[in-house]
């Protein structure tokens, strides 16, 4: 299917895929670091082979020039949403098909599979309000509260302290770097090519935690 919108450079992207059938893309943990991984070696020039950086932190790995900046990431069992920048004409293509082809391989290699593992080609969806931007930092890291509470969207978040420990403790998406404090995964994020939405840590967590508070208001009136 032919993708609707163009990129352009500085501009932002909500940029996600889901596993064809809605099939789980993650299976374990393993699979699950080793996206995170390809997150950041894919996100650059030069080529690499996993084989010679398993074990290696990610701040000390050599991936040339950066083709994406990267604000926020979430990994889910069936699919993945990133919010991009684009840096330079053509490299979220670029990254995408880097990522999308090092992973379909590695899956479809460990679990003896053939053919797509991705539903066509990765959706994106142009971020030309600043509004939308803030947001999608609540939406994209706000996704994992439906692995404990899949109707809280429709019916608000019944346990929050719950729903807010399960973000800080899941190291799946990029919610603890902001929340908490910097992990290596860090390193995947560019946060200086984004708005200065969150001047103190605190702040990241207030705004998600409105969110969750606002359905969970809906839910109470």
């Amino acid at each position: 299917m032919e993708r609707k919108i163009s990129f352009a450079e500085g501009e932002y992207y909500h940029v996600y895929n889901r596993g064809v059938d809605k099939r789980e893309i993650f299976l374990s943990d393993d699979d699950r670091n080793r996206f995170i991984k390809l997150l950041f070696v894919g996100n650059g020039d030069k080529a690499f082979s996993y084989k010679r950086i398993l074990g290696v932190p990610l701040d000390k790995l050599d991936r040339g020039e950066q083709l994406v900046s990267i604000g926020a990431y979430c990994l889910m069992p069936n699919h993945f949403h990133l919010l991009i920048k684009e840096k330079k004409d053509g490299n979220i293509s670029l990254f995408m098909e880097k990522l999308g082809t090092s992973y379909a391989m590695y899956f479809n290699k460990k679990y003896k599979r053939s053919g797509s593992l991705f539903q066509g080609t990765f959706k994106a969806e142009h971020v030309n309000r600043d509004e939308y931007l803030k947001y999608l930092y609540a939406y994209i890291h706000l996704n994992p509260v439906k692995l404990i509470e899949p109707e809280w969207k429709e019916k608000g978040i019944r346990n929050l302290s719950k729903a807010k420990k399960y973000l800080e403790e899941y190291r799946y998406s990029s919610y603890e770097d902001y929340a908490v404090g910097k992990r290596e995964e860090f390193a995947i994020l560019t946060p200086s090519e984004f708005p200065d939405y969150f001047e103190k840590q605190g702040d990241f967590a207030e705004f998600v935690e409105e969110w969750m508070r606002y359905k969970e208001e809906n839910l109470m009136e």
